[in-house]
């Protein structure tokens, strides 16, 4: 009976969720410094509209974009939430792992090799550069893995030690090719490492999508594992859970999903760490909800902060990745000071 009411709770979260995040692209889609009415908006969706401004404005500049933050949003929502389970800890994210500064310093490397920025790339260069940003990220990975075992078996508290140190060593190795750069393709860099989705193209949508049909699906295929990794070890053995294979496979499909959002976002922070938590306060703490619930939490996170970045700032432009760390930043705390009560 529990989990009936469980599951029609999950439900009516995520359809109320997916409507929420239909309604958010549609304000994006039709306000910035170029107003549309919403007449033009719904004729240049179906085809009827020859201003070819306005097809240049939706089809090339806005759809894109929204596109790229929806997707983002959902693949750090969900990565967060399986970052929080393979750890035990509610305070873990792509960043504090060190997982997205190794897929930076990767890009940046990749930037200060071949002199060329990630506006208006090919798609060819935008997979090289994915190829590369993922390698960086499978390294940190590895490095997790190799330094965060104890007896043989991977220590959750010292995953998150390790991956702060990681996270370190890869800033400061990230700034310092910075400086190495040009001047333009340092300013690029820097913007682009603050998580920006302002050069948003089709091909980066067509870069981010094969992860996200690969990935995404195996990870909520699998989420009931997560609940098994809440266990001790010895639960866990006596179910016949060979738990450092399910904890490798998770962070693989984890690293593959952060690569791809870095490469086209740059280092977006905070969602990974907030979308979980809101998923649990809707949806309860069963990770078969949390993250879905997760993903859209991290579309909504994503679309509406770079929403605000663009528009209330105009004709200025504020990075997504700011945007949100304004948010992120005073909930982080919250969120400290309430794990330090429970202690």
């Amino acid at each position: 009976m529990r989990r009936r009411a469980a599951s029609r709770r999950f439900t009516t979260v995520f359809f109320l969720g997916l409507v929420l995040v239909l309604l958010v692209m549609y304000m994006s889609l039709a306000t910035g410094i170029i107003q549309l009415t919403h007449f033009e908006i719904i004729r240049t969706l179906f085809g009827l509209n020859e201003n070819l401004d306005d097809q240049l404005v939706i089809y090339e500049f806005r759809i894109p974009r929204i596109t790229i933050a929806a997707f983002v949003g959902c693949a750090l929502g969900i990565v967060g939430a399986v970052l929080q389970g393979l750890t035990k800890n509610q305070l873990a994210d792509p960043g504090i792992l060190g997982i997205q500064a190794a897929v930076g310093f990767s890009v940046v490397c990749y930037m200060f090799i071949v002199q060329s920025n990630v506006v208006g790339m090919s798609g060819q260069s935008i997979f090289s550069m994915s190829l590369f940003g993922w390698l960086g990220g499978v390294l940190a990975a590895i490095f997790l893995f190799m330094f965060s075992r104890n007896h043989g078996e991977l220590d959750p508290k010292r995953l998150i030690l390790v991956g702060i140190a990681i996270n370190a060593e890869f800033g400061a190795l990230t700034l310092f090719v910075s400086l190495k750069m040009n001047p333009q393709d340092f300013e690029m860099a820097t913007v682009w490492l603050s998580g920006s989705i302002y050069s948003a193209s089709w091909e980066q949508i067509y870069s981010i999508i094969p992860w996200l049909l690969i990935v995404v699906p195996f990870l909520i295929w699998n989420s009931r594992t997560l609940n098994l990794l809440q266990l001790d070890e010895v639960s866990m053995v006596g179910l016949g859970l060979r738990a450092n294979r399910v904890r490798l496979l998770f962070l693989l499909g984890a690293v593959g999903l952060i690569s791809s959002s870095v490469i086209v976002s740059g280092s977006i922070s905070f969602v990974g760490l907030i979308a979980p938590h809101i998923s649990r306060r809707l949806v309860g703490i069963h990770y078969q909800y949390v993250m879905p619930i997760s993903g859209v939490v991290g579309v909504l996170l994503v679309v509406i902060g770079d929403w605000i970045g663009r528009t209330i700032f105009s004709p200025a432009e504020l990075p997504v990745g700011i945007v949100i760390s304004i948010i992120g930043v005073p909930y982080f705390v919250y969120l400290l000071m309430r794990s330090t009560r429970s202690m």
